[in-house]
């Protein structure tokens, strides 16, 4: 093992693994693949802060939310020293990495920098937001970061810095038992970071109807956008305006008024079974 010198002249060597060990470990992910833009920026801009680990999809997964591979092997592709692609999910690529591959548990998972926005009712479908929420049901801190931009050739520069910086406070400061941050940055950015609910359904699903080369029916989903009636204190309401929106998301959905006010339900639905 190679010493490396104490900052006194006399100080005693300190080891390298000695100082790996007292780094954060992040955990990085994504839903666009272990080769995507955004995954190499974030990895950039957090490895002289922390020792990083990558275990991410090893192809683009995107609307794959949180769902597993039940009924095929996982497959794991490494690809350099704390660095892993796998043929699975985001979430899929989470458990491997907690379970398998990372020899302790992260102080911290990211998922992202998604290439595309996750706000709205689209949290439900989305893979970068479904990975965070896995780490989040294990117990660890997790952000999701996405950047709210299409058009290819894109700086994640922004937002990769505020990743860092959102890393560092809640290393610092933590965060709530299984919630974690679901963070937008707009491209461009105008140097605003807003906290935000999450907003109403902001795009509507269509379908595009066509015919193979053997005359069978196809559908390509697609998205249209919705502006209208967004509430003002939202994630797309803050980067509509050019602001970065952080939404603590939490894991419990229950809706606490629903299960008092519909107990009352509990009789007549056992009430057959009870005769």
């Amino acid at each position: 093992m190679r010493e490396v010198p104490g900052s006194n002249p006399g100080a005693p060597t300190i080891s390298l693994m000695s100082l790996t060990k007292q780094l954060p470990h992040i955990l990085l992910t994504n839903d666009d693949g272990y080769d995507a833009a955004g995954l190499k920026a974030l990895a950039a801009v957090l490895e002289d802060f922390a020792m990083v680990s990558i275990v991410a999809p090893n192809a683009e997964k995107s609307g794959a939310a949180q769902s597993l591979t039940l009924r095929q092997p996982i497959v794991v592709h490494p690809k350099s020293e704390r660095h892993w692609a796998v043929d699975g999910t985001p979430a899929d690529a989470v458990i491997v990495a907690l379970h398998r591959l990372l020899p302790e548990k992260p102080d911290l998972v990211i998922s992202g920098i998604n290439h595309g926005a996750n706000m709205g009712e689209n949290v439900y479908y989305s893979g970068t937001v479904g990975a965070a929420r896995e780490s989040a049901l294990h117990h660890i801190p997790s952000i999701a970061m996405s950047l709210c931009a299409k058009k290819d050739n894109l700086n994640f520069a922004h937002a990769a810095k505020i990743a860092r910086r959102a890393a560092e406070l809640v290393l610092k400061e933590g965060l709530p038992d299984q919630v974690l941050l679901n963070i937008n940055v707009p491209e461009p950015w105008k140097g605003g970071v807003k906290f935000t609910r999450q907003s109403k359904k902001i795009t509507r699903n269509q379908l595009t109807e066509g015919k193979d080369p053997k005359g069978r029916t196809y559908y390509w989903i697609y998205e249209q956008k919705i502006e209208k009636d967004v509430e003002p204190d939202t994630d797309y309401h803050a980067v509509f305006g050019g602001d970065a929106s952080v939404t603590p998301l939490h894991l419990d959905p229950t809706h606490d008024e629903s299960v008092k006010d519909l107990s009352r339900w509990a009789k007549a639905l056992a009430s057959r079974f009870t005769k």
